[in-house]
C-alpha cells in the first residue's frame, strides 16, 4: 500500500510505500488521475515504480523527480519500458538522469540550438541495438512536441540505454565508444587505409576493442598467450597494435595487460588483408 506524497500529472505520483517506508515514483497510464496528496492507493498493475533512494553524477533522485517536468519523466520510462522488453533486466535508476538529459535537450533544441556528438556513428555501430530503441525518441517528441531530433542526440540517449543494461555510467560507455575511435582512427593513419564503418572488418575491430576496454576498466583478463605466435607471424601488426595499447592505456588511465596486444594485432591484420 502507498500514501501520496505528490500528484506529478495524469500519469505519474511520488508516492510513500507504507511497508517499507521509503518513497517511490510511480508512472503508468491513469496513476495520477483524479488523485490526492495523502490519499491511498496500491499498485497499479499497469505502472512502473522506481526508487528515489538512488544517487547519480546528475543529483539525488528524490530532488530530481521533483524538479523534472513530469513529462520528461513520463518519456524516459517509456523509452525504458522499450528496453526493458527489448533487453530484459535493465537498471531502472538510469530514468531520473535520462529525463534530465532529455529535457536539457528538448529546452536546447527548442531554443535553435545545435547539439553535437562527434561519436555519434562510432555509438550506432558499438551500440546497435540500443541506438535503435534510443530512434522511439526521435518518433516520440516528433510527434508530442514537433521537435526533429538529431541522430547525434540519439546517440547520447543510447549510452544512457547502454549504461543500464550494463550498470556502468554512461562516462565510461562514453569513454568506450571514444576509445574504439581513437583505436581506429590511428590504425587508419598508420596503414593509410580507411576503415569503412560499415564493414565487416570495422565491426570485427570496433568489436574487439569494445571487449577490450571493458576487460581493463572490469579488470577482466584473457585466458591464452598468443603474443609469441603473433609477434613472430605477423610483426608489423604486432607492432601497431603494441603502440595502440600503449596509448589506450594511457588515454583511460589504467593499465592495459600484455596479452591484450596479440588478440588485437590479430584484428589488425584483418583489416590488412580486407583492405
Amino acid at each position: 500500500m502507498y500514501r501520496i506524497c505528490k500528484v506529478l500529472n495524469h500519469n505519474g505520483v511520488i508516492a510513500f510505500d507504507m511497508q517499507d517506508s521509503k518513497e517511490y515514483v510511480l508512472l503508468g497510464k491513469g496513476v495520477g488521475f483524479g488523485k490526492k496528496v495523502g490519499e491511498r492507493l496500491e499498485k497499479p498493475a499497469e505502472c512502473t515504480v522506481y526508487s528515489l533512494q538512488v544517487t547519480s553524477s546528475r543529483g539525488n533522485a528524490s530532488e530530481l523527480a521533483r524538479s523534472i517536468e513530469p513529462e520528461y519523466l513520463e518519456m524516459a520510462n517509456h523509452i525504458l519500458n522499450l528496453a526493458e522488453k527489448q533487453f530484459g533486466t535493465i537498471d531502472k535508476s538510469i530514468l531520473f538522469p535520462m529525463a534530465d538529459h532529455i529535457a536539457f535537450a528538448v529546452k536546447r533544441l527548442q531554443k535553435g540550438e545545435k547539439i553535437l556528438n562527434p561519436l555519434t556513428p562510432d555509438i550506432q555501430a558499438l551500440f546497435s541495438c540500443e541506438f535503435k530503441v534510443a530512434l522511439h525518441l526521435k518518433e516520440y517528441l516528433e510527434k508530442e512536441k514537433g521537435i526533429d531530433v538529431p541522430n547525434d542526440e540519439i546517440g547520447y540517449v543510447a549510452l544512457h540505454i547502454h549504461s543500464a543494461l550494463e550498470k556502468e555510467s554512461v562516462a565510461i560507455s562514453m569513454q568506450m565508444a571514444a576509445a574504439v575511435r581513437e583505436c581506429v582512427s590511428f590504425i587508419e593513419e598508420q596503414r593509410h587505409i580507411h576503415v569503412d564503418i560499415t564493414s565487416l572488418s570495422y565491426n570485427r575491430l570496433m568489436n574487439h576493442v569494445k571487449f577490450m576496454v571493458a576487460r581493463v576498466l572490469k579488470k577482466e583478463s584473457l585466458k591464452v598467450n598468443m603474443n609469441e605466435y603473433v609477434a613472430h607471424n605477423f610483426p608489423d601488426s604486432y607492432e601497431l597494435a603494441r603502440i595502440v595499447c600503449d596509448k589506450l592505456s594511457k588515454s583511460l588511465r589504467v593499465p592495459l595487460e600484455e596479452i591484450e596486444i596479440g588478440y588485437l594485432a590479430l584484428h589488425i591484420e584483418r583489416v590488412n588483408i580486407n583492405e
